[in-house]
């Protein structure tokens, strides 16, 4: 009977604690992505645009406050709003994007991991990564 009327409440309480720290932990992540995000305004090296993406992706997934706030904020917004309406990612972006990818690739690569499978999954997932952002439109600034 109890499972029942756990059921008609919408889930076991033990889904209900597992969605709220899910949410939760979605928000911390997106709230660390919008601090690498903003680091990468100021430093040249570090990739604003694919961090401000994942951000926004959590906070779709966790709080809709989060999400409208990132995607009509006067700076971050215009890292996002130009990729959801398919215009693009910009040059620098991508180049930025897939010259880490390969760099952090190639790095555990040579020095972390040790078992060919997972040094051809690796490569698998930088080459899948690599071909979706050159996909993309190039969004001209």
């Amino acid at each position: 009977m109890h499972d029942a009327l756990e059921r008609q409440k919408g889930g076991s309480s033990h889904q209900n604690l597992w969605n709220r720290w899910g949410r939760r932990g979605l928000v911390l992540a997106g709230t660390i992505f919008v601090g690498l995000g903003t680091l990468g305004i100021f430093l040249p090296v570090l990739p604003t645009t694919p961090f401000l993406l994942l951000a926004a992706a959590c906070y779709a997934r966790s709080s809709e406050k989060f999400y409208r706030w990132l995607l009509t904020h006067r700076w971050f917004g215009k890292y996002i709003r130009p990729y959801r309406e398919g215009k693009g990612i910009p040059l620098k972006a991508k180049t930025l994007s897939i010259s880490f990818i390969w760099l952090t690739i190639l790095f555990s690569i040579l020095f972390v991991v040790h078992p060919l499978s997972v040094r051809i999954i690796l490569i698998t997932i930088a080459s899948g990564v690599t071909l979706y952002l050159l996909s993309l439109p190039t969004l001209k600034e």
